[in-house]
């Protein structure tokens, strides 16, 4: 069983499988996360890893199985709907506006709940502007917890790529989420940028109470952070475990390395 059992079960997935055309990208896939998980999804290339993340934000839709989102199913819903439910995620490749500002980026997470009408915003009324001025407040405050208050002006085009996944780590927390799904965050970062996003993905499960799901391909973030992981293959899980006990686990390393590694001197 996993870990955390004694807290609220936010993510249930059960049976979950996709086919596309006649190939199973995932297969039968389970997996239940508590409230204040820190969990890593890891496989090789291929393993369907993405896919789940599709599935579970509603970008696909199941061939068979089931979802369930703090106690409700996901089943029928557009992707809007599951985020403004709760789901957050950023992607491998980062998909920030890149002709945006930082501050405007972060500002684009909070106008779901704006508080002002159509009308407001056709006629620029006076509840318009005052909302509008309360949520660049918000986006302000907000920055400066990630250490970007600096920057809040520059474009997201012009930042490091280091400083472009904060702010996209930013931008996914400002809707409050209770699931954050991070897709490769470290992907494309230097030792040292990847030192910080382990800091930062640490610092954000705790400062915001949040469940979070990491798909990585840098073991060292997985193993250093992670409380518990889930290793697929070809669509399928082939081990659950710790991090010692799939460090130490002998198909986990043949499916990274191939037949035969475990036995290599």
């Amino acid at each position: 069983m996993e870990n955390n059992t004694s807290s609220p079960t936010i993510l249930k997935v059960e049976g979950l499988t996709k086919y596309f055309g006649g190939l199973g990208a995932v297969q039968n896939f389970e997996m239940v996360l508590k409230q204040g998980d820190l969990n890593g999804l890891i496989g090789p290339n291929g393993a369907g890893k993405t896919t789940v993340f599709n599935l579970i934000t509603g970008i696909y839709v199941p061939t068979r199985g089931l979802i369930e989102f703090d106690g409700t199913s996901t089943a029928g819903r557009e992707p809007f709907e599951i985020t403004r439910s709760g789901i957050a995620r950023t992607f491998q490749n980062i998909r920030l506006f890149s002709n945006l500002s930082v501050l405007d980026n972060v500002r684009i997470a909070y106008h779901p709940h704006a508080g002002y009408s159509l009308t407001d915003s056709v006629l620029r009324t006076k509840r318009f502007y005052v909302k509008e001025d309360e949520l660049t407040e918000q986006a302000l405050d907000f920055l400066a917890i990630f250490g970007l208050e600096g920057i809040q002006n520059e474009l997201a085009k012009n930042l490091p790529y280091g400083q472009q996944r904060r702010v996209e780590i930013a931008r996914a927390l400002a809707a409050n989420p209770k699931l954050l799904l991070l897709d490769e965050p470290a992907a494309g970062m230097n030792p040292k940028e990847i030192i910080e996003l382990m800091d930062l993905i640490h610092f954000i499960h705790d400062r915001f109470n949040l469940t979070i799901l990491l798909i990585e391909h840098q073991m060292r973030v997985v193993m250093g952070i992670c409380r518990y992981i889930t290793v697929m293959d070809f669509g399928q899980v082939i081990a659950r475990g710790n991090p010692k006990e799939i460090q130490a686990n002998q198909r986990v390393v043949e499916a990274y390395l191939g037949k035969g590694a475990g036995h290599a001197a």
